[in-house]
């Protein structure tokens, strides 16, 4: 659906010139053209008319000076330097310009017809005037001559398989009696031909093919060779067949032209010399000729120089015509009509070999023109007009229009086509938004004519309905009509080879030859042009000439867009990819189609150029919607305001429709803003779009407007499917991140109430008060769809329904509302439900919707009726698991039931619930309790066991349970209560107190014999034995008892002040033998990391990071709760489990962990001598109470020794960078690779990988503990 149209033209009449021009061809420099006459060869400059430089052929005399010469073919070879020149005599010049040297590399007696090179000039064909071809080197050696007229077909011929003769094989549409048609005649050429052969090379090079006149029949034949001049084959006889001929460079047609008995064809033949498809030229039969045909570089474009024939007393007309094919139809693209005058009369015409779309011709008086082409789509943009999305395509003297907005019609079709007098060279449509619709088309008579939609009611003879017509249809499309034709024009310095428009600013961008960018406001009082400027000052000029440009704005900021034919894309004069297929803007929208099959959309509105740049360069998201995935090839040809589609076009021409995620977002977020709640879900639903977004966009908006919505849907199925889409996350978040920053969400007005309860709530409220019979089904669903589903409310609007005396016509009948509940909800949730209604109308209701077979559920039920109601509600809820209802309901069947009522609560353990059903004074309660606190025994809870006893008068089991629990104190309250003597109460006490001593409870156990045994002794000696001097002392005084004094206290004291000794000497041998090896285990670990740095393996700590994720640790080393399952130590005995719990790290030398294990025993050290000190501090001051001073500052003395050793320790066994790898770890959670590089560098992962963090933290020494005697010191 692409036009072509003229990006600039150039050229330059040159009047100096002596004689007439008679063929030419394109230099190596650029610009720059060689042209051929009678007299010799001349080159016309860039600069325009003068002649640079040229060589006199007549001087040599390879030319006659008469002007009776002829140059049959001309070509410059930039390697040898010098322009190739054959002449009609069978001279083969070279000539050199710069010196003006010819020199003369062959000669052909008969003369030359024709000189053809390949286009990798490596070979030259000659046609000569023996009708004979001569294939040479490009340093004129010949390889071979060969006849043009071969009777055999080449060695390409078809191979005939006998499947019988032509006249017993089918005939398709031209039935039977084309069997025993006779062949007819070959007719022979036409009188105007004249007769030379005509060469055309396919674009490799590979093959040639040549059109001659046969001797015998006097028509045309095509035969096709390859570089050896070997016949390959010959085509089949075709009636009428013309002279011009050429190959197509991509290589799979060549094109001639015939003459039929009523029609003038351009026609195809393949490489096999058979026929294969053709189009008819705009001309009756014997109006024109067709002098040449030519095929552009990348094989796109058909160029055809024709002349007028019938034309008395004056010169023709000379046109050429550019034709285009897409979807199997030939498009007439473009007409150049050159007059009648002789010095405008084509004496050649060229394509060019480096810019496809550029085409070069020379007229008779010295005429030298240049056209450049660009391909454009020519689309209509508006905003609200009905005439939006037009795209106009030209065919010859027709334009064919397609509404888009209405249908998406394949080319060649289209919805409607305008029907002018002369074939159409450009269209352009209205730029106001409003007139979107009007077009303006030029012609090749350079008439414009101007199509307006609206007011004349009449229709336009020259407007033709195309697919959309047809009888029995009526067109919902208005045609428009034709209006009046006017120019408006404003001076310009420079070539202007482009312009754009923004009809929002009223701005038009200019863009010039030498790429520079003028603005002119068109709505200004006079029109001004000024170069186009950024934001920051600087003059735009685009690096490369741009064949599309576009005014947007992006981030606020006016600019202009530019893609040129390379796929390079600029944003003003900065190029943002290089890998651009087409764009199209739209509002806020810019849409790109890329070479890697993809169509990207940006939201031009909060983007910075360079945000655009990087979003074109990386790949996006996979997932993200601002890419889909486009066939190969494909472009944008428009984009259909107020809707979401996009229409592209594939490379052979067929059309396809893809909404893009990122438009069809916009669009609904502008619908949902406006409240057109109908459109945006018609859309979301069609196009796989979540409807959660309908609330999640705005949820005040939505909720504020539940009615409107109702009311706009309008449908019930609709509404249902609304509610069964509903989930509780956010999909602005989730699902359509690109929505979240945009939608004014405000947060929920109900954050304690769940999303889909709260939608749900709003809307049966809004529905029930609209119209509650017509929306039943949807107000079911909203109760079912909440969570927990309020499927009982559901049933009993079902079974409402049913009771209804005067059924609604409107209404929904309860068979049809239970029937959708069952789609709904699993038949035997609902059933179980229904049973939970004790409703057995509503369960048979149910029960016979269902598989369920009513020898099962009919007993049931009929057992059910006949009981009493309690009994009959507890039945179902035992049945239905509700053991809470059922207790319930069975507390008040009456005392006959309460042992059934009991045991169900010890099965279900609902002992709580029970205690609630009946009052604390009843003897139900007292049994529950009882229940409950054997219960609580069972799961060793002795504690609350006896709580539960005692509250309820159950002292005896009260008394056990403290007494198992170790509250000695509730259990002697629970003695009182049951009234103990005073022998039954000491032995109790004496009993716990045996208990509280194993539980080195010492001063409890005291208390209990002293207060209620009287046996102090006992006592004072339980306080000895657990170090509690002083309570001691208290009792000894108490009862008199200084005999005690000597007999136990002293030597007590004594041995506690030897064994403080000894514990604290093992303490420090320990920790001084602990730290020496710790050093000496650093030490080695380091000099195995340098080691180990030499094959660049990072530090050490890796092996054991390996070791671990390999499982190459053994069992011992790792403990079961960090090794994973399959470890061996996850089957070991619980007792080894527990003892490798204990100790996590091994201690044997070598093994991995060591230096952590040695950490964890210094730090145990530490504690334990820590731990001391307070025991210590009481036994002093007993020592020094009895005079025992000496062994009192020894004690002093030792402790504090061993205390100041492990203070100044600490430091160096727990380094600084150890305590500062356990509070940010090198390995874990927050870790990033770039902090885990820097770790290795700074060499801070000497420690290694471990489970602990803790044991890399110093343990804490308490210095505001004052435990020594300031009068030992």
């Amino acid at each position: 659906m692409r036009n072509l149209r003229l990006l600039r033209t150039g050229g330059r009449r040159s009047v100096a010139a002596p004689g007439t021009p008679q063929c030419f061809c394109l230099s190596a420099e650029s610009g720059t053209v060689l042209v051929g006459s009678q007299h010799g060869l001349l080159e016309l400059g860039p600069a325009g008319d003068s002649v640079t430089r040229e060589v006199s052929l007549t001087a040599e005399g390879f030319m006659p000076e008469d002007g009776s010469g002829c140059i049959v073919g001309i070509e410059d070879l930039p390697e040898q330097e010098c322009v190739c020149v054959a002449t009609a005599a069978g001279d083969i010049l070279l000539c050199n310009l710069s010196t003006k040297q010819v020199e003369c590399v062959g000669s052909v007696d008969s003369g030359l017809s024709t000189m053809s090179w390949s286009p990798d000039q490596e070979l030259v064909l000659l046609a000569t005037g023996q009708q004979t071809l001569i294939m040479m080197t490009r340093d004129f050696e010949p390889i071979t001559e060969k006849q043009i007229h071969q009777d055999e077909f080449g060695e390409g011929k078809f191979v005939a398989l006998g499947w019988g003769k032509k006249e017993t094989q089918f005939h398709g549409s031209e039935g039977k009696q084309a069997a025993h048609r006779k062949q007819t005649e070959v007719s022979p050429t036409s009188a105007w031909d004249d007769s030379r052969p005509r060469v055309t090379w396919r674009g490799d090079g590979q093959f040639v093919a040549v059109s001659a006149v046969c001797p015998e029949t006097g028509a045309r034949k095509v035969r096709v060779w390859n570089r050896e001049l070997v016949l390959q084959s010959t085509s089949e006889p075709v009636s009428g067949l013309e002279q011009a001929l050429s190959w197509k460079p991509s290589g799979n047609l060549i094109a001639s032209t015939q003459e039929k008995p009523n029609r003038h064809d351009v026609v195809f033949l393949e490489k096999n010399g058979l026929l294969h498809g053709e189009f008819t030229l705009p001309f009756q039969k014997g109006q024109v000729k067709v002098n040449e045909l030519l095929w552009n570089a990348d094989s796109t474009i058909l160029a055809i120089w024709l002349e007028d024939l019938k034309v008395e007393n004056s010169k023709p007309n000379s046109y050429v015509q550019l034709w285009t094919t897409g979807n199997y139809h030939w498009y007439l693209k473009q007409s150049l009509h050159f007059g009648s005058l002789e010095e405008n009369q084509l004496v050649s015409l060229l394509w060019d070999r480096e810019s496809p779309y550029r085409l070069h011709v020379l007229c008779q008086g010295w005429h030298y023109l240049s056209y450049d082409w660009h391909w454009t789509t020519d689309r209509g943009m508006g905003e609200n007009s009905q005439h939006v999305a037009n795209v106009a395509v030209i065919d010859g003297d027709k334009v064919l229009v397609t509404a888009f907005q209405h249908a998406v019609v394949p080319p060649p079709m289209c919805t409607y086509e305008l029907q002018l007098q002369q074939a159409v060279n450009q269209v352009a449509f209205h730029t106001d938004p409003k007139r979107s619709g009007d077009m303006a088309v030029l012609d090749a008579d350079n008439k414009i004519s101007v199509y307006r939609y609206g007011q004349s009611t009449m229709n336009d003879p020259t407007v033709k309905f195309g697919a959309v017509g047809g009888n029995g249809f009526k067109a919902a499309v208005q045609t428009p009509y034709l209006d009046k034709t006017y120019r408006l024009s404003v001076p310009v310095d420079g070539e202007v080879i482009s312009l754009c428009t923004n009809p929002v600013t009223k701005t038009v961008a200019l863009q010039l030859a030498h790429r520079q960018i003028l603005k002119y406001l068109w709505e200004a009082s006079t029109p001004v042009l000024e170069p186009w400027r950024t934001s920051s000052g600087s003059a735009v000029q685009f690096p490369y000439p741009c064949v599309q440009t576009s005014i947007t704005r992006i981030n606020g900021e006016e600019v202009i867009l530019g893609l040129t034919d390379r796929c390079r894309f600029f944003v003003n004069d900065i190029e943002v990819a290089s890998n651009i297929t087409s764009f199209a803007t739209y509002n806020e929208f810019l849409l790109v189609t890329t070479n890697s099959h993809t169509c990207q959309c940006f939201c031009l509105k909060n983007i910075t150029v360079k945000a655009l740049q990087a979003g074109l360069s990386s790949a996006a998201a996979p997932n993200s919607e601002t890419l889909r995935k486009v066939e190969r090839g494909s472009r944008i040809i428009t984009i259909v305001p107020q809707d979401t589609k996009v229409v592209l076009q594939m490379p052979r021409g067929n059309l396809e429709t893809v909404h893009h995620r990122a438009l069809v977002l916009a669009q609904i977020q502008k619908w949902l803003d406006r409240l057109m709640f109908r459109e945006a879900f018609q859309c979301m639903r069609k196009l796989r779009i979540n409807l959660n977004l309908l609330y999640d966009h705005n949820p005040k908006v939505f909720l504020e407007n539940a009615e409107t919505f109702i009311r706009q849907i309008d449908s019930v199925n609709y509404i249902n499917l609304f509610f069964t889409e509903l989930k509780e996350e956010d999909f602005t978040k989730s699902m359509y991140p690109s929505l979240n920053g945009s939608s004014n969400a405000q947060p929920h007005q109900h954050p304690d109430q769940k999303k889909v309860n709260l939608i749900c709530d709003v809307m049966r409220v809004a529905m029930e008060h609209i119209d509650p019979q017509k929306y039943c089904l949807s107000i079911l669903t909203a109760h079912v769809k909440k969570s927990p589903p309020e499927l009982e409310i559901a049933l009993q609007k079902v079974h409402d329904l049913r009771e209804s005396i005067t059924p609604d016509v409107k209404a929904v009948s309860a068979e049809e509302a239970l029937k959708y509940l069952l789609f709904l909800v699993d038949v035997n949730e609902l059933y179980d439900y229904s049973l939970g209604t004790y409703d057995f109308d509503l369960v048979i209701m149910v029960a016979e919707k269902s598989q369920k077979d009513p020898k099962e559920y009919l007993p049931f039920l009929n057992s059910l009726r006949k009981m009493e109601t309690n009994y009959q509600r507890y039945t179902i809820d035992r049945h239905l698991k509700r053991y809470t209802k059922a207790l319930g309901h069975l507390s008040k069947c009456g005392p006959e039931h309460f042992s059934e009522f009991l045991n169900l609560v010890k099965d279900q353990n609902q002992y709580c619930e029970a205690l609630k059903l009946y009052p604390s004074s009843t003897q139900e309660y007292k049994d529950i309790s009882d229940a409950y606190g054997e219960y609580l025994i069972q799961k060793q809870l002795y504690e609350q066991a006896a709580l539960i006893f005692a509250r309820a008068g159950i002292f005896a089991k009260a008394l056990d349970a403290f007494q198992n629990s170790g509250s000695w104190q509730q259990a002697l309250c629970m003695a009182s209560r049951l009234g103990y003597t005073k022998d039954k109460l000491s032995s109790l006490s004496r009993s716990m107190a045996g208990k509280l001593v194993e539980q080195r409870k010492h001063a409890e156990a005291a208390i209990l014999l002293e207060q209620y045994t009287q046996d102090y002794e006992e006592a004072i000696l339980l306080l000895l034995e657990g170090a509690l001097w002083e309570e001691a002392l208290r009792l000894i005084h108490k009862y008199g008892r200084l005999d005690i004094l000597e007999t136990n206290f002293r030597p007590a004291i004594l041995e506690a002040q030897k064994s403080q000794l000894i514990f604290l000497d093992s303490q420090k041998t320990a920790f001084l033998r602990h730290k020496s090896r710790l050093q000496v285990v650093r030490e080695l670990k380091e000099k195995a990391c340098e080691s180990l740095q030499d094959y660049e393996m990072p530090n050490c700590p890796e092996l054991d990071l390996f070791s671990e994720t390999s499982s190459v640790v053994t069992a011992s080393d790792m403990n079961s709760k960090y090794s994973h399952s399959n470890s061996r130590i996850s089957a070991r005995s619980s007792k080894n489990r527990r003892k490798a719990e204990r100790k996590r790290y091994s201690l044997k030398e070598g093994s991995p962990f060591e230096d952590m294990a040695l950490l964890e025993v210094l730090g145990e050290n530490v504690r334990a001598v820590e731990t001391v000190k307070g025991d210590a501090h009481m036994l002093l001051k007993q020592l020094v109470l009895f005079g025992y001073d000496e062994q009192a500052g020894a004690l002093q003395q030792v402790l504090e020794e061993v205390l100041q050793l492990m203070e100044t320790s600490i430091p160096e066994i727990w380094t600084p960078d150890l305590q500062q790898s356990s509070v940010n770890p090198v390995l874990g959670p927050n870790s990033t690779a770039n902090s885990i590089m820097a770790a290795y560098q700074q060499k801070r992962m000497m420690t290694p990988v471990v489970q602990d963090p803790e044991l890399l933290i110093p343990p804490k020494l308490n210095k505001n503990l004052q435990w020594k005697l300031h009068l030992l010191q």
